[in-house]
């Protein structure tokens, strides 16, 4: 089994493959990736922040560390590197989608991670 990238979307961005910042060393929002099985319908989400290293420094001023769990740096925007990036580290393969949703989690933040189903007692 293989997954696949549905669409990427972001709540901060209109539109990601034409965006541009005022100032291009230095932006940071969130990036939403869509994954789901190859040739299958649905998805769910792995959240990452996309962000340049001034971006952190300017909104990370007080902290003496953070965790780069579920970010992704980058020097100056650039769509079709970020896609290929994407590409490289959500097109995976996993014995079922379990495994491959929880290998990806490291990478994204997974809408169902540490989700336990509510049994009634």
């Amino acid at each position: 089994m293989k997954s696949e990238i549905k669409y990427l979307h972001s709540p901060d961005v209109y539109e990601l493959s034409s965006f541009s910042s005022i100032k291009p060393d230095n932006f940071g929002f969130l990036i939403q990736v869509m994954v789901g099985i190859e040739g299958e319908g649905g998805e769910e989400s792995f959240d990452i922040m996309l962000c340049t290293p001034k971006w952190i420094e300017e909104n990370y001023k007080k902290e003496r560390f953070i965790l780069g769990l579920h970010y992704i740096i980058m020097f100056e925007y650039n769509y079709q590197l970020l896609y290929n990036k994407l590409q490289e580290l959500f097109c995976i393969e996993g014995k079922d989608w379990e495994e491959i949703a929880t290998k990806l989690s490291y990478i994204g933040h997974w809408e169902f991670q540490d989700y336990q189903e509510y049994i009634e007692e």
